[in-house]
C-alpha cells in the first residue's frame, strides 16, 4: 500500500519530468544543475516578494541590498532574477548566463561564497535540455497566499534529495538520511531548545526537521542554534543551500574533517543528532592515539564507529542528549577494544535507549542498523536502559528499499516517552510497559550479566501470538486426518511385512 510521508503531492511528476531531461548525464553531476536552479528560483521568488512591499513604503530603496539584509532576505541583481534567466533559457548561452548571475549573488551574498554551483556552460551540459529544465522549474506552483514559496521550494529541493540519493545508490548515503530515520530521532530527542549540532551534517537534514519539530510545536526557532560539519565540499554545499532555502541561519556549518581538524572544538551541545558513515576504516585513527576526546578507550584504527561515538559525548553539554545512527556490529563487537569502550559506557549510565532497525532503510548499505540514544546526568531511568526491536515494523517503498510510515514512528518514540514518563507525541496517556518482542526496560545488572552486549534480541524475548480458535481446531482436523492416514499405512506395512516372513518360514 502506498503511504503518505508528508510530500505535497506534485513533486513525484516534477521529478519525472525532471529526470527525463537528465538523458545520460550521471545523476551525481545532474543533482547540481537541478538543485541549483531550485535554488536560484527560491532566492529570486523571496527577493521580489520582499521588493513588491518596499516599492509601497516611501523611503525604501529597492535595489540597496541593506534593505534585503535586514529582512534576512538574499539581495539578488537584476541579470540574476528568475524572471531574466527564464527569458534568456532558449539562448545558446543560457549556461554562461546561469554562471554569470551565481556569480554576481555571491558577490553580492558574502554568507554564499564558494557555496553556489557554477559549471553549468560545460560542453557537456546540453542546452536546450537545461532551457526546457529552467521551463520545469519556473512551472512550480507557489499555492495561495499563505503558502510562502520557501516551503514549496523548500519541500521540493529536500524531495529531489531524496530521488538523487535513490539515483545514485551507494554514494547517494553520503549526503542523505531517509527522512523517517530523521523524524524517528527528532521526535525521541525533542530538540525545543539549545544548541543542535550534527558532526557529520550531509546535507542537513537533521537541522531541517528539527527546526520543522520546533514550528509544529509551537516552539520559537529563534531558541535553537545550529553547529555542523561536513568533510565532503560538494555535500557542505548542498547542505549551505538546503537551510538557506529554509532560511536557516548556516553560519556554524563549517567545511573540514571532523577528527583531524574538529572546526567546533569549544562546542558543548544540548542534542546531537546524527548519521555518521558506518564502519569507516581509514579515519585515520592512528594518528589520534592520544586524543583528549577518547574519554572511555581509545578507538580501534580500522573502524571509526566508537570514533565517533566518544566524539559526540566529548561535544555533549552536562544536561545534554545524543541520537545517532550505527551499525549493527557496535551493539556487539568486542574486537580492538570495542567492548570495552561499550563497557565503560554503559557502566558510566550514559546508554538510554536501544532501537535494532528493519534492514533495507538505507540507499547506500545493506548493513544492518540501529539507533542508538545517549544521555548525561539522567534524570529518569538512572541505571536502566531500554530496549525496542522495531525490525519487523515498515514497508517495502520499492522493490530494494523500505520505510516507516508516521505510524511505525510514533510506535517506536511514544514508547520511548512513555517510559521517560512523558508525554507521547500521539497523545496516548498508557503508562510504560515491557512488551515480550518489542521493548523491554532492562537495568545495568542484566546487561552485564549479557557481557555489556546491546543486541535487543538477547532482552526483549518473543512476542506471545494468541492462537485463534478456529485456526487452532482447523490444524488439529488435519494433524488428526494425517495421523490416521499413517496409521492406516502402518496396518499395510505390517501385512507385508508378515507376508514376507511366512515365505522364509517364520510365523509372527
Amino acid at each position: 500500500m502506498a503511504q503518505n510521508n508528508g510530500t505535497i503531492g506534485f513533486e513525484e511528476s516534477l521529478w519525472k519530468s525532471a529526470d527525463k531531461l537528465r538523458h545520460n548525464m550521471d545523476a551525481a553531476e545532474y543533482k547540481h544543475v537541478v538543485l541549483g536552479l531550485i535554488f536560484l528560483k527560491y532566492i529570486s521568488d523571496s527577493f521580489e516578494e520582499l521588493r513588491e512591499q518596499l516599492e509601497k513604503e516611501k523611503n525604501a530603496d529597492t535595489e540597496d541590498p541593506e534593505e534585503y539584509q535586514a529582512k534576512n532576505v538574499f539581495f539578488v541583481p537584476e541579470k540574476a532574477r528568475w524572471k531574466f534567466i527564464q527569458n534568456s533559457a532558449k539562448l545558446p548561452d543560457i549556461g554562461k548566463i546561469i554562471d554569470e548571475a551565481m556569480d554576481e549573488i555571491e558577490r553580492e551574498n558574502p554568507s554564499l561564497k564558494d557555496v553556489l554551483p557554477k559549471n553549468y556552460a560545460r560542453p557537456t551540459l546540453d542546452k536546450r535540455s537545461l532551457g526546457e529544465l529552467i521551463d520545469l522549474i519556473a512551472g512550480i506552483s507557489l499555492g495561495d497566499k499563505e503558502s510562502r514559496s520557501k516551503d514549496v521550494l523548500g519541500q521540493v529541493y529536500e524531495y529531489f534529495l531524496g530521488q538523487f540519493a535513490d539515483a545514485e545508490g551507494k554514494k547517494g548515503g553520503q549526503f542523505y538520511t531517509p527522512k523517517s530515520i530523521v523524524k524517528t530521532l527528532v521526535y525521541m530527542l525533542r530538540p525545543y531548545k539549545g544548541r543542535v549540532y550534527d558532526p557529520c551534517c550531509g546535507s542537513g537534514g537533521m537541522f531541517v526537521h528539527s527546526e520543522e519539530f520546533v514550528k509544529q510545536h509551537q516552539g520559537r526557532t529563534d531558541d535553537v542554534s545550529i553547529y555542523g560539519q561536513e568533510s565532503n565540499p560538494t555535500t557542505w554545499k548542498l547542505c549551505k543551500m538546503n537551510l538557506a532555502i529554509r532560511q536557516i541561519d548556516n553560519e556554524n556549518i563549517a567545511l573540514g574533517d571532523t577528527f583531524h581538524e574538529d572546526r567546533h572544538p569549544d562546542l558543548r551541545a544540548d542534542y546531537i543528532i546524527a548519521n555518521p558513515p558506518f564502519n569507516i576504516s581509514d579515519w585515520g585513527g592512528e594518528h589520534l592515539q592520544d586524543d583528549k576526546r577518547w574519554k572511555y578507550g581509545v578507538p580501534p584504527t580500522g573502524n571509526a564507529n566508537f570514533g565517533w561515538m566518544q566524539h559526540m559525548l566529548y561535544h555533549l553539554s552536562e544536561k545534554g542528549a545524543a541520537g545517532f545512527v550505527l551499525a549493527n556490529g557496535s551493539m556487539s563487537s568486542n574486537t580492538s577494544n570495542e567492548g570495552v569502550i561499550r563497557q565503560k559506557i554503559i557502566e558510566a549510565d550514559l546508554v538510554d535507549c536501544i532501537v535494532a532497525l528493519p534492514g533495507q532503510l538505507f540507499y547506500n548499505t545493506m548493513i544492518p542498523a540501529c539507533l542508538w540514544f545517549l544521555k548525561k546526568n539522567k534524570e529518569k531511568r538512572k541505571g536502566e536502559v531500554l530496549f525496542i526491536d522495531a525490525r519487523n515494523i515498515g514497508f517495502m517503498s520499492s522493490r530494494r528499499n523500505r520505510d516507516l510510515s508516521q505510524e511505525d514512528i510514533l510506535k517506536i518514540t511514544d514508547t520511548y516517552q512513555k517510559w521517560k514518563g512523558e508525554k507521547t507525541e500521539s497523545g496516548e496517556e498508557e503508562k510504560y510497559e515491557d512488551k515480550a518482542g518489542f521493548c523491554k526496560s532492562a537495568k545495568l545488572e542484566e546487561i552485564e550479566k549479557h557481557n555489556f552486549i546491546l543486541t535487543p534480541g538477547r532482552y526483549i524475548g518473543i512476542e506471545e501470538k494468541e492462537e485463534d480458535p478456529e485456526v487452532f481446531e482447523e490444524k488439529i482436523k488435519g494433524l488428526t486426518g494425517e495421523l490416521k492416514e499413517q496409521m492406516e499405512e502402518g496396518k499395510k506395512l505390517d501385512e507385508e511385512i508378515k507376508k514376507n516372513l511366512k515365505s522364509i518360514g517364520w510365523e509372527v
